[in-house]
C-alpha cells in the first residue's frame, strides 16, 4: 500500500529520510518528508504533480572505471553521465517516474536553501555568501524572510529553489524559527481565537 520514492515498500521499518516523498494510492494522498525548525521529522502534504519528483542534494561528483564520470546524491543513488554543469552542492530534480534528472538547481548566492542539521535545522532562507576555510568547513551565511541571519556549515545546507520560489513547497510556517516569546505570543492567539469562535457558537 505504501511506495516511497516511487517504489512500493512492504518493510514496516523502512526507513525514511529528509525529502523522500510517500505516496498511499488507497487514500489518494502523497507526502514529503521534510523537517520543523525543532528538528522533527515533517510528513508534508502534496500535489500528485509535485509527488512525481524528489530533490537530491549532489555530494561526489567522480570520473569511475572505465572512464564514465557518476555523481552520487544524499540519499546514495549513483547517476552515470551526468550533465557537465551539475557541481558538488548543487540539488538535483529527479523524476521518479523516467528515473532520470529533470533539472538542475545551481548553489549560488541568493538561492533558496534549506538547513537539515546543526542547531538551526529545518529554517530556510536566501544564501547570503560562503566562507571558505581550507582544511576546515566552510561556512554558508544565511538570511531568512523576516530579516534575520544566521550561519551554519555548508554540509548542512541543501538547495530547494532558485532566487525567486522554492521548487517544493514549504510546510506551515515556512521554515521561519520563532523565539520563545513570539511561539507563546501565536499559541496564546489561537486559544483566544477558540474561545472566541466557541463564544460565536453559543
Amino acid at each position: 500500500m505504501i511506495k516511497v520514492d516511487g517504489k512500493v515498500r512492504r518493510d514496516p521499518r523502512f526507513p525514511l529520510g529528509i525529502f523522500d516523498v510517500v505516496t498511499i494510492d488507497k487514500t489518494n494522498e502523497n507526502f514529503r518528508i521534510l523537517l520543523d525548525t525543532k528538528g522533527r521529522f515533517l510528513p508534508h502534504k502534496i500535489n500528485h504533480s509535485e509527488a512525481g519528483f524528489k530533490l537530491c542534494k549532489v555530494i561526489r561528483k567522480r570520473i569511475g572505471k572505465e572512464k564514465v564520470p557518476h555523481i552520487v546524491t544524499h540519499d546514495g543513488r549513483t547517476i552515470r553521465y551526468p550533465h557537465p554543469d551539475i557541481q558538488i552542492n548543487d540539488c538535483i530534480k529527479y523524476d521518479l517516474n523516467k528515473r532520470e534528472v529533470a533539472g538542475v538547481i545551481k548553489f549560488q548566492n541568493n538561492a533558496i536553501v534549506m538547513v537539515v542539521g546543526g542547531n538551526n535545522i529545518g529554517r530556510v532562507g536566501t544564501l547570503q555568501s560562503l566562507e571558505k576555510h581550507p582544511g576546515s568547513f566552510e561556512i554558508a551565511h544565511v538570511r531568512d524572510s523576516t530579516g534575520k541571519a544566521f550561519s551554519t556549515r555548508l554540509g548542512n545546507v541543501m538547495v530547494i529553489g532558485d532566487s525567486k520560489e522554492s521548487v517544493i513547497s514549504l510546510p506551515k510556517g515556512d521554515g521561519i524559527k520563532l523565539s520563545l516569546i513570539e511561539e507563546r505570543a501565536n499559541r496564546l492567539g489561537q486559544e483566544d481565537e477558540e474561545e472566541a469562535d466557541e463564544e460565536d457558537e453559543d
